[in-house]
């Protein structure tokens, strides 16, 4: 029994499952790129509601202490040292979250 093939025909079929393959690699590969596209768009939105969450938190306690600084300026207000506490507490939570803001982005610099 003598088998001869030729040429043609051997590349033929052995290109069809190589085909077959790349064609499968190159559509996971576009699933994969519409995936990490789809979670880059998520972490930018995250991102942005992190940054407003900051200046909101910011705009609250400047808020808090220019009406804390407006009531301990009323003469018949009588603010008790609640008021004063409370004042100081934020102002300290204030500066607290700045710095840690700020040396956040000292280290994603370096």
């Amino acid at each position: 029994m003598d088998i001869s093939v030729n040429f043609t025909s051997l590349l033929v079929a052995m290109s069809i499952p190589s085909a077959i393959t790349g064609f499968c690699f190159w559509l996971l590969e576009r699933k994969m790129e519409k995936r990490e596209a789809k979670r880059e768009k998520k972490e930018a939105i995250r991102e942005k509601q992190e940054f407003l969450m900051v200046k909101s938190i910011g705009a609250a306690i400047s808020l808090g202490e220019a009406t804390a600084e407006a009531v301990s300026r009323i003469p018949d207000s009588h603010c008790n040292g609640d008021m004063h506490a409370a004042l100081e507490y934020a102002r300290e939570i204030k500066h607290e979250q700045k710095d840690f803001l700020t040396k956040q982005g000292i280290e994603a610099i370096f």
